[in-house]
């Protein structure tokens, strides 16, 4: 039970920490994760055909980063 209530803490104080319900935490993880296997196939590709994708990982990453960590708590753009 004490594990349980734990996870349960650690959860809440997550979630409180980057302002986000479960539901819109889980929306968001997911979305991340989707445009994080799609920047991994670019990589894949252009690992395979140089020519092809020159920027696109880079990129992905670091929209990703700007958006989860810089931009973290400022409202999102309309």
């Amino acid at each position: 039970m004490q594990a349980l209530k734990n996870l349960r803490n650690r959860l809440n104080d997550h979630l409180q920490a980057v302002g986000e319900t479960y539901l819109q935490h889980l929306v968001k993880a997911t979305a991340f994760a989707a445009r994080m296997m799609a920047g991994a196939l670019a990589c894949l590709i252009h690992g395979l055909l140089p020519f092809l994708f020159t920027h696109t990982g880079s990129d992905c990453v670091r929209r990703l980063h700007d958006e989860m960590v810089e931009n973290r708590g400022q409202p999102s753009d309309p």
